[in-house]
């Protein structure tokens, strides 16, 4: 059977969907309850999501999940009752435990395997835990009591007494809007005893008036069973808040009522209209001849939270289709220019009301499109914790903005970038406690996660309170390995970016974390795809920040306009510090074919942007021609020489496809309002190319 065919396959993508929320809420919660920030509260909100996982799992048969999850809960329940202290090592193994419960749910949903073994030892860990737990509810002061009974002629413990109950079950439309279904729930309790179930149908409307997706039919169940009222009750924990329930013991001396079939049309009190108030009393029986039982009792639903699950595959059609659109608003604002109208005539005063709608619109699904950076975020603290125990340095792990949102595409880009800085922070940056201690610092590593928006862009910086770049260390490796040649003068930012050479590293042997120097050149190149740039800082003694500065999406841009040798093309506007006239006294030769400017008592290299994209041969004469200052990562500058600078735009990236190959420096294309193609450049990778920094050492100056 296709997976289109399957009846189930929406069920289990909205119960997996589900899984990542519950799953993100509990992990929130654990680390609250590290950082000392929890209550009760928190508590129950991660007891509930792992019961949730627990209970929607069961419905499909995922035995490992419910196995793990039922261990994990019970060390929860024990954390609410008492029995269990919220000690940093128990907190530490819940979080162990969310990790586990996370690839399980993962590995269930991709169809995959996780390797044998993978979740025993935190599995075993749990039931240590918990049966720890249970052995001292009743602690004995002093010394500890063993009583053994051989008395094999006792008489079995009499089976526990029976009890009927009546439920009354409505589900509200908002039960199945999330893909759940009343037979399991009849299934769950028909395990725990005798059942029997009567529908009341009474309103089902007429086909014609049929709304779908609305719930008509109610149900009262039957139940006989010897479980307790907690586990009747537990069934229904996963449809909390999305019914009308009522459960009731019936006592007895006396029998059951037989559930009327009302006839169709009739009302009754169990099935209420959509969207109606629930009647009060149980379905099919006066309220005061059957007494309540003392069970949770969900109450009518509270409202929906107006949201709605979407493929982002839509949202990117959504927002490519914005794109044509400014592409032809653009268009036609440049057409309506050349015509010669004034913005006083009716067509150009409509046209800019269409601009700004077009504008909001952008704005719109570009907000759409933004996610906040929590969940990738809870993620990198399990990547800290496992390079925390490989290396055997302890680290306390903060984080900092995770409300910051950022272009959904960019999450699953920064993941592996973030991932190799942190495991570099606390491997390369963080000392042993050793020599922490002799430093006067904690024997606990800070390492801090943060993200904010500055100037319209999204800065994540990854900072440790480590002993700082080493950078004497650094050169000697770099000369070592013919990186930098022998009696090279390089400034401080000069070192730091040798970090991001290929094949780099100053570990003196590999481990688990680090050594095979791939890392910071994947980290650099990475943040570039995603139109970013990397800085660092570092103090010697005090710790080291990687600054990473992003775009908010990757679906439009604001880019400066220039001519170079008759092509127009577009640079970020982010990259750029100031552009400049350049005069005769400001521009001197260093060796043939390396010129460099003296800008307000600063240095900085020239390139021809043209001479390096091939355009044309470089320019006879500099004196005169216009230039933009670059931002080169350690506060170096460059400044690029074009030959007409325009204006600056908004323009929307188009992604060139593999077919044209990959030039360097060109990140993209774009179409301008005249229908012109226009490269998109990435100029730190074209001065990177053109081997700038070599021909011409930049000073440090900020």
């Amino acid at each position: 059977m296709r997976a289109s065919d399957d009846p189930m396959a929406e069920f289990r993508a909205t119960f997996f969907a589900e899984c990542e929320d519950l799953l993100e809420g509990a992990q929130a919660g654990l680390l609250a309850m590290q950082h000392g920030r929890a209550d009760s509260e928190t508590l129950n909100v991660v007891f509930r999501a792992v019961h949730s996982i627990k209970g929607g799992a069961g419905a499909f048969a995922l035995e490992e999940i419910v196995a793990f999850a039922h261990q994990f809960e019970t060390a929860l329940d024990q954390l609410r009752t008492g029995t269990l202290q919220p000690d940093a090592a128990t907190i530490l193994l819940l979080l162990n435990a969310s990790d586990g419960l996370s690839d399980l749910v993962a590995a269930s949903r991709d169809g995959t395997s996780l390797e044998r073994g993978a979740t025993d030892a935190t599995l075993a860990d749990l039931c240590a835990l918990v049966s720890d737990g249970k052995a001292d509810e009743n602690p004995t002061e002093g010394f500890v009591v063993t009583k053994l009974s051989l008395d094999l002629d006792a008489p079995e413990p009499p089976l526990p007494e029976r009890q009927t109950y009546r439920i009354d079950f409505v589900p509200d439309d908002a039960l199945y809007a999330l893909g759940n279904e009343p037979l399991f729930l009849f299934r769950a309790l028909a395990e725990l005893g005798d059942l029997e179930v009567v529908a009341d149908i009474a309103m089902v409307p007429e086909i014609d008036k049929f709304v779908p997706g609305s719930s008509y039919v109610g149900w009262t169940l039957d139940l006989t069973t010897a479980a307790s009222d907690a586990e009747i009750a537990e069934v229904f924990d996963f449809v909390d808040g999305l019914c009308t329930l009522r459960i009731a013991r019936v006592p007895a001396d006396r029998a059951l009522d037989p559930v009327p079939c009302p006839p169709p049309g009739a009302q009754t009190a169990s099935a209420q209209a959509p969207g109606s108030a629930p009647q009060e009393g149980p379905v099919g029986e006066p309220p005061q001849t059957r007494p309540e039982a003392h069970l949770p009792q969900a109450s009518t639903a509270a409202p929906v939270a107006a949201t709605v699950r979407v493929d982002l595959d839509r949202i990117d059609r959504l927002a490519n289709l914005v794109g044509e659109l400014v592409i032809q608003q653009a268009i036609l604002t440049q057409s309506i220019a050349d015509t010669g109208l004034t913005r006083r005539s009716t067509v150009s005063q409509n046209l800019e009301k269409l601009t700004g709608l077009t504008r909001e619109m952008q704005n719109g699904v570009m907000m759409i499109r933004a996610q906040p950076l929590k969940s990738l975020f809870q993620r990198m603290s399990r990547i800290v914790r496992e390079a925390s125990a490989a290396s055997g340095k302890p680290v306390r792990f903060s984080t900092e903005g995770e409300a910051t949102e950022i272009d959904k595409a960019m999450i699953e880009g920064l993941a592996d970038p973030l991932m190799h800085m942190l495991r570099n922070a606390v491997d390369h940056g963080l000392e042993p406690p050793g020599i922490r201690a002799a430093a006067g610092k904690s024997a606990q590593g800070d390492v801090r996660l943060s993200a904010a928006h500055r100037s319209g862009r999204v800065v994540i910086e990854v900072t440790d309170d480590g002993g700082g770049i080493d950078r004497a260390k650094v050169l000697d490796t770099a000369i070592s390995r013919g990186l930098v040649s022998a009696g090279a003068q390089l400034s401080e930012p000069e070192i730091d970016s040798l970090l991001f050479l290929p094949g780099f590293s100053t570990a003196g042997e590999v481990s688990n974390l680090s050594g095979r120097g791939v890392g910071m050149d994947v980290v650099r190149s990475a943040i570039q795809t995603l139109g970013g740039r990397i800085a660092i800082r570092s103090e010697t003694g005090r710790g080291t920040t990687f600054s990473v500065s992003l775009p908010l999406t990757l679906a439009v841009l604001d880019g400066m306009i220039v001519d170079v040798a008759d092509e127009r093309l577009v640079l970020p506007v982010h990259t750029i510090i100031e552009t400049l006239t350049l005069s005769d006294d400001e521009v001197g030769e260093l060796a043939p074919g390396s010129s460099l400017a003296m800008v307000r008592g600063q240095i900085l290299a020239l390139l021809d942007l043209g001479s390096a994209l091939g355009y044309r041969a470089p320019l006879e004469t500099i004196a005169g021609a216009q230039a933009l200052v670059i931002a080169l990562e350690g506060n170096e500058r460059v400044a690029l020489l074009v030959d007409a600078i325009h204006d600056q735009r908004q323009v929307v990236i188009k992604g060139l496809r593999d077919g044209f190959g990959r030039a360097p420096g060109v990140a993209a294309a774009t179409i301008l309002g005249d229908g012109q193609v226009a490269l998109i450049l990435d100029p730190i990778e074209i001065v990177a190319h053109a081997g700038i920094r070599a021909a011409a050492p930049l000073s440090s100056a900020g």
